[in-house]
């Protein structure tokens, strides 16, 4: 990435366009405003908050495992779309970014982001150009995208005619009723033989998902990721005994936060002095205190690394005790993530941990706690699930030296672009 847009980044001035910023700090410059020391106490509610030892025992921990396993991590960036985080991935070892759409493109290159794989089919003829342009103005530019069907394959190559240079893409496959993905190894290899035909493209390896076809860590979830796994090993193994690849380097590559040691398992000895296995798992660095909590390789029995932390907490302040049992919050469905399970409360500011209460139900703008002992105005914390939904609610996001501190002291403000 280019270090000094990154850096530019502490430049930006504050002003009422960042809801995570007290008015106290407007017209100063991030780096002005950290200068002055800023408490959690100097921020409003609703809030939510990184904190800065759980995302380096995060961010050491993954590139520790995944070097531990042979594989590279190229980890999507979509979850926080923050340029400086992923400066942070990279230079932990991070072999690119992963990105999930157009307009995301468009934020990595305005940051000079040069190794870009993008987990998705790019079709939009205007995109394709532009794309096609990036690539000739930049040499350095290492990209790859993801194709499922022969279709797919002319309406690139028809884009693409007459672009100085063919665009590397990975050939999808998916399951039956799952995401995209061509759905047998057949089906993906008709597939690799029309990118092989075309000029426009090159084949540079086989993709996929695994949580696509599961969401828990049933024994019947993980033998349906180990089939879908080993699938794609098979379709590799095809492509390669063709002769179908047209890269150097060939990825074989798939891996969220949920599975990635079954990845392991099952595709990294397929990894040889031309193949790289690569995990694209995104959530790790936030963690979360729901969803990947509960079904991350790292917290099963018999893990063989330190657990993910949660990086990520949400304050609120209680506004209202309208009847026994119930409290009302100031922070609702605009400011944390519910689609994998609502807020966790687990502490007062000031008092300690939280004995009881959770969260019923969230409004746009309130959530509902019941029974719980809070008094209106005593702030809570609650833990968060699923991070990609929370960071983009948030186009700033302070950064605590520690959540558990009696005084949290601000550190850092991450700038996200959604």
């Amino acid at each position: 990435m280019d270090r000094a847009k990154v850096r530019a980044l502490a430049e930006e001035r504050l002003d009422w366009r960042f809801k995570a910023v007290p008015a106290a700090g407007w017209g100063r410059t991030v780096a002005e405003y950290l200068a002055t020391g800023p408490t959690l106490d100097d921020l409003g509610t609703p809030l939510v908050t990184l904190d800065a030892g759980a995302l380096e025992h995060n961010l050491a921990t993954m590139a520790a495992w995944c070097a531990k396993a042979g594989v590279g991590l190229a980890p999507h960036g979509k979850t926080t779309m923050a340029p400086a985080l992923w400066q942070r991935q990279l230079d932990a070892g991070a072999l690119a970014i992963t990105l999930a759409n157009l307009p995301q493109l468009h934020v990595a290159r305005a940051f000079g982001l040069r190794r870009i794989h993008l987990a998705n089919t790019l079709l939009d003829p205007a995109g394709l150009r532009w794309l096609a342009a990036e690539l000739a103005a930049d040499p350095e530019l290492r990209f790859a995208s993801w194709v499922d069907s022969v279709r797919s394959v002319e309406l690139m190559a028809e884009a693409l005619r007459g672009a100085p240079a063919p665009v590397a893409v990975c050939v999808e496959l998916g399951a039956p009723g799952a995401r995209t993905g061509c759905r047998t190894p057949a089906e993906a290899q008709a597939v690799a033989r029309a990118v092989h035909a075309a000029p426009e493209l090159r084949l540079a390896g086989v993709s996929g998902y695994e949580g696509a076809v599961a969401h828990d860590a049933t024994p019947a979830s993980l033998a349906a990721v180990a089939g879908y796994l080993d699938a794609m090993a098979e379709l590799h193994r095809l492509l390669l005994a063709e002769g179908l690849f047209e890269t150097e380097e060939v990825w074989l590559t798939a891996g969220g936060s949920a599975y990635f040691d079954t990845v392991v398992e099952r595709l990294a000895p397929l990894g040889d002095h031309r193949t790289t296995v690569v995990l694209r798992s995104g959530a790790y660095l936030a963690h979360d205190d729901g969803f990947y909590r509960g079904i991350s390789p790292l917290a099963r029995p018999g893990a063989d690394a330190t657990p993910f932390r949660s990086a990520l907490h949400g304050w609120a302040r209680v506004v209202s005790r309208p009847e026994p049992g119930l409290a009302l919050l100031d922070g609702g469905k605009r400011d944390f993530s519910f689609d994998e399970g609502f807020p966790e409360p687990q502490l007062v500011r000031g008092r300690g941990r939280l004995a009881g209460g959770r969260i019923t139900a969230l409004n746009d703008q309130h959530a509902f706690l019941r029974q719980a002992e809070v008094r209106v105005g005593e702030v809570v914390r609650l833990g968060l699930s699923h991070p990609c939904t929370v960071f983009d609610r948030w186009t700033l996001i302070p950064v605590l030296d520690s959540a558990e501190a009696e005084l949290p002291r601000v550190v850092d403000l991450v700038r996200t672009y959604f």
